[in-house]
């Protein structure tokens, strides 16, 4: 692992150089929140979906990370309650992108280009955003701790070539809370699947939370930390072509803190039988 690597993620892990604006996407109809650059043309989006009973305000940091680093980042906030719609929340992100390459944003200073649009998500939300890849193509796509939607992400995965990377808890990848193997082995395009150590596929979520009275774990600084570096070297090499970023987007590269997983060879290990979270259990009932 090259000292050149642990420098560039320390880097990342830190607040870009641009200061930031916040906006509200329900003046263009769609309830949510963007995040953007002071000022800036032709700069890349993304629209970020989030996970289940949660909403856009439990993102912030990463939104403003994003923002931080020259990214437009945009995230719905719709799809809050118990039992959502995985389909409904990949509309919206879709809606989500129109409006950020379609509005002159921050009172004319700030422009997206068309073909540096990603969707990302996390938990729920990175099956949405994988839902909503399989209708528009875009230039990347990044599933942060996945879990299983209906319809699911895995299902529609193998007609998606855009490159995708996929974060994994290290302590919990092969519950039946994350998808993520499966997700990846299915995946049509170049995927990158890695686990984040000592991470739970909750612990990047912010502040209080409905899921914190179901026994969901605590916030785990360090996995946000580190989660916002992986996505934001991704998206730099993706989207901006940057190839000092190269390796973030490599399957077989190490970074600090991360185990890159085949998922061909994880998935014939044995499974042990595990509870059925409370989410699995929800969208039993709505089937």
């Amino acid at each position: 692992m090259s000292a050149s690597v642990k420098s560039l993620l320390s880097t990342l892990t830190a607040r870009g150089p641009h200061s930031v604006l916040r906006g509200n996407l329900g003046i263009a109809g769609q309830p949510g929140v963007v995040y953007t650059p002071e000022k800036g043309l032709n700069l890349p989006a993304v629209a970020f979906g989030h996970g289940w009973l949660t909403g856009a305000a439990n993102y912030r940091r990463l939104l403003e990370h994003l923002a931080s680093w020259g990214y437009v980042a945009a995230a719905p906030d719709t799809e809050r309650g118990p039992i959502p719609s995985h389909l409904n929340l990949a509309t919206d992100l879709l809606t989500t992108l129109d409006i950020c390459a379609g509005v002159r944003l921050g009172g004319g200073a700030i422009s997206v280009h068309p073909d540096r649009l990603a969707l990302a998500g996390h938990g729920m939300g990175a099956g949405a955003a994988v839902i909503a890849a399989s209708q528009r193509e875009v230039a990347a796509v990044a599933a942060l701790y996945p879990s299983p939607t209906a319809p699911s992400a895995e299902a529609l995965a193998p007609g998606i070539d855009t490159a995708a990377l996929i974060l994994a808890g290290a302590t919990d990848i092969g519950s039946v809370s994350s998808n993520a193997i499966p997700l990846a082995t299915a995946w049509g395009g170049k995927t990158i699947l890695r686990s984040v150590e000592k991470a739970t596929h909750n612990g990047m979520v912010e502040g209080r939370r409905a899921l914190s009275a179901l026994g969901a774990g605590k916030h785990e600084p360090k996995t946000e930390r580190l989660t916002r570096a992986l996505l934001v070297g991704f998206l730099n090499f993706e989207l901006l072509g940057d190839k000092k970023y190269k390796l973030f987007a490599d399957p077989e590269a190490l970074l600090p803190h991360t185990e890159i997983v085949d998922p061909e060879a994880a998935e014939e290990e044995p499974e042990h039988p595990q509870k059925l979270p409370i989410l699995q259990l929800v969208q039993a009932l709505r089937k």
